[in-house]
């Protein structure tokens, strides 16, 4: 919802999203794709690694949050907090409704700002969003 709904339905924004993109490359390398994704979304807001607080990184299988993390090496105490999707669940249809709620969630708890989910969705193609709490 723009922020100007927001504000006319006296309802306070929990995030803004600062950047959305996508990544496509082959099917056999669907495992970091990922990694893409969050290369251009970072090129999109200018944040460095270091300027992202935490990290939401889907794991269809447990190599796509390990590629990414060895590409960009982020700390494992930024990444998947509260476990990733092996360990909290893949919701078919629901993945990154879960990934995003899950990193927000996390943010907030810790009194942090920024983060970044992405996550791989079949046939070598990935997806990722930057978000920033207010």
């Amino acid at each position: 919802m723009r922020a100007s709904t927001a504000r006319a339905r006296g309802l306070a924004p929990i995030a803004v999203v600062r950047a959305h993109a996508v990544h496509a490359q082959a099917p056999a390398w669907f495992s970091t794709a990922p990694a893409g994704a969050i290369r251009k979304v970072l090129q999109k807001t200018g944040w460095s690694v270091r300027d992202v607080d935490l990290w939401e990184i889907n794991e269809a299988f447990a190599a796509v949050t390990m590629a990414a993390m060895t590409d960009f090496e982020l700390p494992h105490e930024r990444v998947n907090v509260h476990g990733g999707a092996c360990a909290l669940g893949h919701p078919i249809g629901a993945s990154g409704a879960r990934i995003v709620v899950t990193l927000l969630g996390a943010l907030r708890r810790r009194g942090l700002r920024r983060g970044v989910a992405a996550l791989c969705i079949g046939g070598g193609e990935a997806t990722a969003l930057a978000v920033e709490l207010p």
